[in-house]
């Protein structure tokens, strides 16, 4: 099976390991054709009053890839990139990432194709409110349950939780992702980040390497990277650099963490961190490190750069980071790649603790969270690595072996073919 070149569509590059897989585990025709196309894909123009009295009209997305094993689940992000192709690619991942770490959810994912950061308070609040009615529809507990994604956050979905509860009554469950203060979990914010970590040291357990003094390189430092960096230097990990869409900083003799979350959120930036060089984030991707972690946007890892990594291990904390064929490059090289479906599901995974706990009506504290947190995430992790060295393949493919697996064995218990 050829490889897709790096600039093919972002579904053909998700939907090649997807491919890959169901070569491997013989799925039958009717099964792999089934498993490879979403459910329901739905296209909704946003149109939105601005502060300046014009209407502009936005372009929306909902794609609801599978649901055999629950509820569609999946953020919701606005990005100029939001388009189809992206968000159908998201979708693909979030079924995956969720039967990996075999929590009861299908996978879906929603977009809106707009700049948030040039967008004021209002203006967001009434595109989110007209997004949410134009696909409420398609919404519920145990239909689909959105979350937040990149260019969202806990304020969108409480809108998005206001603008449903308003056509079907109060109805918390309805999305995850919530402040606190309308029936979120804590933990939800730190756990993508965090349960990244959590499986870093397991595969630093079996490389037989202990994290104290283990050297970490961030790109991003949004909520998933910025967790990423806490929860490392907590182990006692020596975090030599960190990067965000204004810049990066970077020391050899390791970051003081603790100041740099202080100094960004004084700033808006990690940039100009004192006691730190200035660095790029594609120089971040090649810096002498153990570990590097992207957790920032997609495709950063590419044919073209992929053979200049140093790091030994590199743990992919944002969504689709490294491209088929990058892949395949690191892999001849020795790199060890924790794949994204694996990786960065501490999110969906506190938010199926959150959607349990609003429908119990009943609240964990953090303790409960961060350990039911941790003992999932290392099931899944603990699975993958088992057929990982059972069946000599890396974690991605032994990742993807387990997740589609486990979605074909729930459709044909269906009786869908």
């Amino acid at each position: 099976m050829d490889i897709p070149a790096d600039t093919a569509p972002a579904f053909d590059l998700v939907t090649y390991f997807f491919d890959k897989a169901s070569r491997q585990l013989n799925l039958s025709d009717d099964i792999h054709e089934l498993l490879r196309r979403p459910w329901r894909e739905l296209t909704v123009s946003v149109p939105v009053r601005m502060d300046s009295g014009k209407v502009h009209s936005f372009t929306g997305f909902r794609v609801q890839y599978n649901a055999a094993r629950g509820p569609y689940k999946g953020g919701v992000r606005y990005h100029p990139n939001a388009d189809m192709d992206e968000v159908r690619a998201l979708a693909a991942l979030m079924t995956w990432k969720t039967a990996v770490v075999d929590i009861p959810y299908g996978g879906a994912k929603g977009g809106v194709q707009c700049v948030p950061g040039e967008m004021s308070v209002g203006e967001r609040n009434r595109m989110t409110r007209r997004y949410t009615t134009s696909i409420a529809h398609l919404l519920g507990p145990n239909r689909d349950v959105p979350a937040p994604d990149l260019g969202t956050d806990s304020q969108t979905m409480a809108w998005m939780m206001d603008a449903y509860g308003s056509l079907y009554g109060h109805t918390p469950a309805c999305v995850t992702g919530k402040p606190i203060e309308l029936g979120g979990s804590v933990g939800r914010a730190e756990a993508p980040g965090r349960g990244a970590v959590y499986v870093l040291e397991e595969v630093l357990r079996h490389a037989e390497r202990p994290p104290k003094g283990t050297t970490i390189a961030v790109q991003g430092f949004g909520q998933v990277g910025s967790w990423i960096a806490r929860t490392a230097a907590d182990l006692g990990m020596t975090v030599v650099a960190v990067s965000d869409v204004r810049g990066g900083v970077y020391n050899p003799r390791g970051l003081d963490v603790a100041a740099l979350v202080r100094h960004n959120a004084e700033a808006g930036t990690v940039a100009g961190f004192a006691g730190a060089e200035k660095v790029s984030s594609a120089e971040i991707l090649e810096l002498g490190c153990d570990v590097l972690a992207p957790a920032a946007v997609e495709k950063v890892l590419h044919e073209k750069n992929a053979d200049r990594v140093r790091a030994k291990i590199v743990l992919e904390g944002a969504n689709h980071p490294v491209t088929p064929r990058a892949d395949a490059i690191m892999a001849e090289r020795g790199v060890t790649c924790v794949p994204d479906i694996l990786c960065n599901a501490g999110g969906v995974i506190v938010s199926y603790f959150e959607w349990a706990q609003n429908i119990q009506a009943f609240r964990w504290d953090e303790s409960r969270v961060n350990s039911e947190l941790r003992r999932t995430i290392l099931g899944g992790y603990a699975t993958v690595q088992a057929r990982a060295a059972g069946e000599g393949v890396t974690l991605r493919d032994a990742a993807f072996d387990v997740a589609v697996e486990r979605v074909a064995k729930a459709v044909q218990l269906r009786g869908f073919v």
